[in-house]
This record gives structure tokens, sequence and C-alpha cells, in this order.
């Protein structure tokens, strides 16, 4: 009996503008709402939504400021965000290096 398993790819993170908000931020010190809208193509409402799905997995944190037409929010991500984001990225790489083990058990040859 094979004993192999594909690894756990979060879910979470497993989204085009999720995993593109995430990635951005772990480039930047922080990002506020529009720059995000901007460099990930997202309508304000989708981008406002996974802001707050990730914000309550506590992978990023918002600063808002202001009020009406002056209100700012800047985001940054967490150290939960950063660890999500680093064991995403090693299961991807593991899943594509390491491929799949053909019925006998062993690596097929590339």
């Amino acid at each position: 009996m094979n004993t192999f398993k594909f690894p756990v790819i979060n879910p979470l993170l497993h989204n085009e503008l999720r995993l593109k908000i995430m990635v951005a931020l772990d480039s930047l010190e922080s990002a506020n709402f529009m720059y995000l809208c901007d460099i990930t193509g997202a309508t304000r409402g989708n981008l406002s939504v996974q802001i707050k799905t990730l914000q309550e997995a506590d992978y990023l944190h918002v600063d808002k400021s202001g009020s009406g037409s002056t209100a700012r929010s800047v985001c940054r991500i967490t150290r939960k965000g950063m660890e999500a984001l680093q064991a995403y990225e090693q299961g991807l790489r593991r899943l594509f290096q390491e491929g799949v083990p053909d019925m006998e058990g062993g690596r097929k040859a590339g």
C-alpha cells in the first residue's frame, strides 16, 4: 500500500486575490487599500471582502484612520501571515519538485 500523501495546501491562501494581497504585503512594509486595488486589479468590494477574510485569520492587520472621504486603511502582514505564506510556498514547491510516486512507490525519472 502506498503511503504517499499530497502536501497540505492552505485553502485560505489558495485563492488568487488573497494570494496576491499576501505576496504584496510580504514584499512591502505596508500598503494602503487603494494601492492594493491598483496592483491586484480587484474591485474595492472584492478586495474589502478578501482583506476581511485574511484579517479574521490573523494573517494581516488593518489600521484605519479618518472617516468619510478622508478614510484610509493601511494593511500589513502579521507574523502568522508570513508563516502561513512561507508554508504555502514550501508546499507548492514540494508538490512540483517531488511529484507523485508511481504505483510501485518509485519516483518517475525526470
